[in-house]
């Protein structure tokens, strides 16, 4: 599974996923100061499957509908790798899951 992780989310948390899903950052991809929707857009057309983000905004400014891709939001208290790294811990529950969600927020 591609998951892609937002610019947001500390760059170690790329590896506290692992295995099997394929994770790649807006970074790995040259896609930092992109705006929400070339962002959602461009990973959908890399056929990323899963979206993770801290910014908890997104849903209100975005119509993710328009894309075929699931979102997750982190909702942290901060963006440092030891509080995002337990949230990432819960994603990858979810993400293992038989259904993951189209959009789910995580806390």
């Amino acid at each position: 599974m591609k998951i892609l992780l937002d610019e947001n989310i500390p760059l170690k948390a790329k590896f506290d996923l692992g295995e099997p899903f394929e994770v790649r950052t807006v970074k790995d991809m040259g896609w930092l100061g992109f705006s929400d929707k070339e962002l959602l857009r461009s990973a959908a057309s890399e056929n990323f499957a899963v979206f993770i983000t801290l910014d908890k905004k997104m849903r209100f400014q975005q119509n993710f509908s328009n894309y075929d891709l699931k979102i997750l939001v982190l909702r942290a208290t901060d963006n440092k790798h030891q509080t995002v790294k337990l949230l990432m811990d819960k994603a990858r529950t979810i993400l293992q899951s038989a259904s993951v969600p189209a959009y789910a927020e995580i806390s």
